[in-house]
């Protein structure tokens, strides 16, 4: 059998309204296609539905059984159909983020904000966590989309390039890098130097021995988060060197943020989301968003 739901929906309009006229109207076609399709269907099913009289309809016993089915898988469609559209439309919907923390404390709940003003329908669940934590979240499948730095062997997941900025130099006020009219690698790390643990601390190494021949770095405290480093920072513990989309929780905590330079090193942060799937509307709209957010802003690079 291949019942259509044409062959349906004239069905159930039938059996609401009680004739032929009014289901007619209500569908939009004319009576004729109308007593075409309920032939269709019975001749299909090889059962009477509908007993007809020069007064009025009535469904038959199977009629009114067969009905409710009817109705049921309509309703069922209707509302699959519904949910859809309101997808589509960004009228629901959700979004699971996952962020470094130190993002996650800065850029983007600035990000969300904005973007629940446009959408206030969508849901946005942002998980904060370290950043090798945040791209394995993505690689588990456990969220839409994650943000970090460039990572190889992440064959599993699709990278989108969201910004690529330089290193900053961080230090409380008064320090004397304060006084220095350009603040060179080699005057930061003459300071006890607050770092992050793991690849952080080994790639900066890397660079600043590839680009600049400066021996190993030997930070006086590594941390797992940056705004722990911050922290020892506002505390006179130390300097660090962080991005400057940091830059709103260095201000909170009175630090000053100069350009790092001889060399300038950069680091590139994508949006990962697992590759070969097919983002929900809400997330391929927060994703346009946070590009838009980023575009707009304007971080300074050293000179």
């Amino acid at each position: 059998m291949e019942v259509t739901l044409r062959q349906l929906r004239a069905f159930t309009a039938l059996a609401r309204t009680g004739g032929f006229t009014r289901a007619a109207e209500s569908l939009h076609i004319t009576q004729s296609a109308l007593s075409g399709l309920i032939k269709e269907l019975e001749s299909q099913l090889g059962v009477r539905l509908v007993d007809r009289n020069t007064r009025r309809i009535q469904l038959s016993e199977v009629g009114r059984e067969f009905h409710s089915v009817a109705t049921r898988i309509l309703r069922d469609l209707d509302g699959a159909l519904e949910n859809i559209d309101n997808l589509k439309r960004l009228r629901r919907g959700i979004v699971r983020i996952a962020a470094p923390q130190l993002m996650a404390s800065t850029l983007i709940p600035e990000v969300i904000a904005s973007f629940r003003r446009e959408h206030p329908d969508i849901q946005v669940h942002l998980l904060d966590c370290a950043v090798e934590n945040a791209i394995t979240q993505a690689v588990r499948g456990e969220v839409d989309i994650s943000i970090g730095p460039h990572r190889e062997g992440l064959t599993e997941l699709a990278a989108d390039p969201l910004f690529d900025l330089p290193f900053m130099a961080v230090f409380p006020p008064g320090h004397p890098l304060e006084s220095l009219k350009r603040i060179h690698w080699t005057d930061l790390v003459r300071y006890p130097l607050i770092a992050l643990q793991g690849q952080f601390t080994d790639r900066l190494a890397l660079d600043l021995y590839r680009m600049a021949d400066i021996p190993a770095i030997h930070p006086s405290h590594e941390v797992a988060f940056m705004s722990t480093a911050l922290s020892m920072v506002s505390a006179g513990l130390g300097v660090t060197a962080g991005l400057p989309y940091a830059r709103t929780l260095v201000d909170l905590y009175g630090l000053r943020m100069r350009p790092l330079l001889d060399p300038v090193i950069r680091r590139q942060f994508f949006i990962y989301s697992r590759l070969h799937a097919s983002p929900p509307p809400a997330t391929q709209a927060f994703v346009r968003h946070l590009h838009e957010h980023v575009g707009e802003r304007d971080w300074g690079n050293p000179g």
